[in-house]
């Protein structure tokens, strides 16, 4: 199938073996929605999905979702995390995360089981930030590295979540000091940066920093865009503009980062509102 993102020259362009990626936060949706799910995400050639881990859904269901997905050559990866990991009681939260991945992972096949770990973890969302901003990052600091290792004793890769402007937020501390947005890139596998606009050249200008950095310690970076309604400004969503033409926004994105090899493609945030978007 080719991508709907294909380039104008009409040859199958970099992103339909590149990753394509969505987040679905809904867990319940494997279970009651499956077919339309999976269907969903065939037709618009997701090879990659962040599905939030809800441990009172039964191993059976990921399983089943997760086998599914796979014969159709759709990774998933363990989506979970929120600000207050970026705490001192947060890793509690995230040890029950990679203690349930590792049960799950060693009682399942090949094909039942996750590729890799997702987090979203948004510590500027933290009352810390504001109060304690340096002892914030560092916490969050501690989290990444944290989540490094046991991500690599459970042989899973690990991404990240991570705002555009944290190539503008210093840190200097125990982690030595520079820019948050680098760090961060230099102890996870791939960041996804939230790159929310609604116009391509917009998108690009803020992610330059991050793909440059990316390319020079052999990392990659996935570009997301939002597709949900947003009261933080009028360009920040594809919600009002429909899904042709964040097609459009987003091969120009292609386009323009298609010689480097730190860009691995888009995600799109998030699969339920992707689903409803006007075309």
């Amino acid at each position: 199938m080719i991508s709907s993102l294909a380039l104008s020259s009409g040859k199958v362009d970099a992103m339909s073996i590149q990753e394509k990626a969505t987040w679905l936060w809904d867990t319940s949706l494997i279970i009651d929605d499956q077919e339309k799910i999976l269907l969903f995400l065939e037709h618009n050639d997701v090879n990659k999905v962040y599905l939030q881990i809800d441990q009172g859904i039964a191993s059976n269901d990921y399983k089943h979702f997760i086998s599914n997905a796979s014969h159709r050559g759709i990774r998933i990866y363990a989506l979970d995390g929120a600000a207050s990991w970026a705490s001192a009681e947060g890793s509690r939260s995230q040890d029950e995360l990679f203690n349930w991945l590792h049960t799950y992972n060693e009682n399942s096949t090949e094909s039942e089981q996750f590729s890799g770990v997702h987090l979203d973890v948004e510590p500027y969302l933290n009352s810390g930030w504001s109060l304690h901003q340096a002892q914030t990052i560092e916490s969050y600091q501690t989290l990444i590295m944290k989540a490094n290792e046991k991500a690599s004793q459970l042989q899973l890769t690990l991404e990240v979540d991570m705002p555009f402007w944290f190539d503008e937020v210093q840190y200097n501390n125990k982690f030595g000091k520079g820019l948050l947005a680098d760090w961060v890139i230099d102890h996870v596998d791939s960041v996804t940066i939230m790159a929310y606009r609604d116009a391509a050249k917009d998108i690009i200008s803020i992610v330059e920093h991050e793909i440059a950095y990316a390319s020079t310690v052999n990392k990659s970076i996935v570009i997301g865009v939002e597709t949900g309604a947003s009261e933080e400004g009028e360009n920040i969503t594809f919600y009002d503009n429909g899904e042709a033409f964040m097609n459009e926004q987003l091969i120009l994105v292609q386009q323009h980062f298609s010689n480097n090899d730190a860009f691995h493609g888009v995600a799109i945030h998030y699969v339920e509102n992707w689903m409803t978007m006007r075309p």
